[in-house]
């Protein structure tokens, strides 16, 4: 189940976001993650739509939509490979039509998942908080 976020999922919310990113980005620094764990609590919920995936009750995964861009999406790394990061990126689909992220170059997991989900590589930038290389992807529910 996929429903609204709620001030009271911010523990389990972070606690997903950083298992997953020290998973999936074990380039950034321990003061970058600590920083951005903070973004995740604090400020990230006040302006983007966020929205919790839920497996028996427990909040497994999330996503947040700013507009059409997917500003995060989250999964629990024991959740990996059973679907529910498809359905989630599915949910943002039918809500937004086409949609843009931005991912770390060097995200092997993030790069093959929206690889096999269908977005195209539509610019490159550096991310100035972590000096990054940054690709900008977009998908258009017509190119899948």
């Amino acid at each position: 189940m996929i429903r609204p976020y709620t001030y009271h999922d911010a523990d389990a919310v972070v606690s997903i976001w950083r298992a997953a990113s020290e998973r999936a980005h074990p380039f950034l620094s321990v003061p970058f993650l600590d920083a951005e764990a903070e973004n995740v609590r604090n400020v990230y919920p006040q302006f983007a739509d966020i929205w919790v995936l839920e497996d028996d009750g427990e909040p497994i995964g999330f996503i947040a939509l700013l507009e059409a861009e997917v500003g995060a999406i989250f999964l629990q790394p024991e959740h990996h490979g059973k679907g529910h990061g498809r359905a989630m990126m599915d949910f943002a689909v039918a809500k937004r039509g086409a949609v843009r992220l931005d991912v770390f170059k060097a995200n092997a997991i993030g790069r093959a998942f929206y690889d096999r989900y269908g977005f195209r590589q539509v610019g490159e930038y550096v991310h100035e908080a972590s000096g990054q290389e940054t690709l900008k992807l977009a998908f258009k529910p017509t190119d899948g």
